[in-house]
Order: C-alpha cells, then structure tokens, then sequence
C-alpha cells in the first residue's frame, strides 16, 4: 500500500477529505502530515485520527530539507500532497520525490497563480478580472510557485453576485470531490 504525506497550514479540510477518502478506499494510507503552523487547525484533527504530525519551522524547511527528507523516506512516504501548504517546496525535497510532489491550487493556472496568490487572494483576483468561470487546477511542483506541469483541471461557473466567499465555496465543493480521486488515479498510473 502507498504512503502518503499531506503538507498543510491551515485547518486541514482537503486533508481530512484525503485521509477519508483513502480510508474508504484502501488503495493508499495517509500516514503523515506535516505542517509549518504550530497552532494550525489541521493538528488537532489528524492527531485524533492516529496519524503522525511534523510542525517544522522555517529554518528547519529551509536550513536542513535533508532532515526532512530522512524523515519522509524513513516513514516511506510514496507521494507527498499539498493541500494548502504555503511554502515553497526546497530544491532537495524535489530532487528527492520527482515527480511525486502534487500541489492543488484554486484557480486556472496559469492565470491567477504565483507567490502571494491563495486563497481569498486568488479568488478576488478572479472576481476583478472579470472571469466567467474559474476552477481548481493540479500540477506537479518544480521550483517556482504554481508552474509545475498542469496534470488536471476543473471549471465552475462564476455568477454575477458571486463574491470571494461564495466562489471560494464552489472552488472547495470541487477540491473536496475531485482532488482524491485524481491522487488515486495518479498512485495507478504510477505503479
């Protein structure tokens, strides 16, 4: 069975979705995450479900991604996931899990992506260039924010009395229900 690592800094709802899915399924494990918010929401809740937490500081990620390397490929970790983790990935990590490094972002890349470009950032963005539609897009993390390879994508509609709230609601409508279903069929694809 595969091991999966979700990378999260806020209160973890892909993350809980993730760790259901694959419960339900069997077809892989999430068996850590990893964070880079001691107080992050997502903590309490996978500890609860008997999964191993990792809250490292910035010049842990970034001073000694070596350590964090050990650590992943000591728990076996198969694919690692980011689901609203804000940082950029070090070179090392990468280099360690080609192509095995997923990151979900709430727009159209290329549109709308980059540093600085999350969550309610991205969707008033989306509602002030005047779009008529957004949506979720999955890629493959490389060394600059949002530009690894597009594997998958997903449109909503946006409607006129949409606001950044509302759209954000139909962006995790389409995370919650597409986002695990893409990572089990990555983990197929790469037996």
């Amino acid at each position: 069975m595969k091991h999966l690592c979700v990378f999260a800094s806020g209160e973890g709802t892909n993350t809980l979705n993730i760790i259901r899915y694959f419960r339900e399924k069997g077809t892989a494990e999430v068996t850590m995450v990893v964070t880079n918010r001691a107080d992050a929401g997502v903590i309490p809740k996978v500890r609860k479900l008997g999964i191993k937490v990792l809250v490292v500081t910035r010049e842990e990620f970034y001073g000694n991604p070596d350590l964090l390397i050990h650590t992943l490929q000591d728990a076996g970790i198969d694919l690692i996931i980011l689901a609203g983790f804000l940082w950029m990935m070090p070179p090392r990590v990468i280099e360690a899990y080609p192509d095995r490094i997923l990151n979900i972002h709430p727009a159209l890349l290329p549109r709308f992506g980059g540093k600085g470009m999350y969550g309610m950032h991205v969707h008033k963005a989306v509602l002030e260039a005047g779009e008529s539609e957004s949506g979720i897009t999955i890629h493959l993390v490389n060394e600059h924010y949002d530009e690894g390879a597009i594997l998958f994508q997903e449109k909503c509609c946006i409607e006129p009395d949409d606001t950044p709230y509302s759209l954000a609601q139909k962006i995790r409508l389409l995370e919650h229900r597409c986002f695990p279903l893409f990572i089990d069929s990555f983990l197929k694809e790469k037996k």
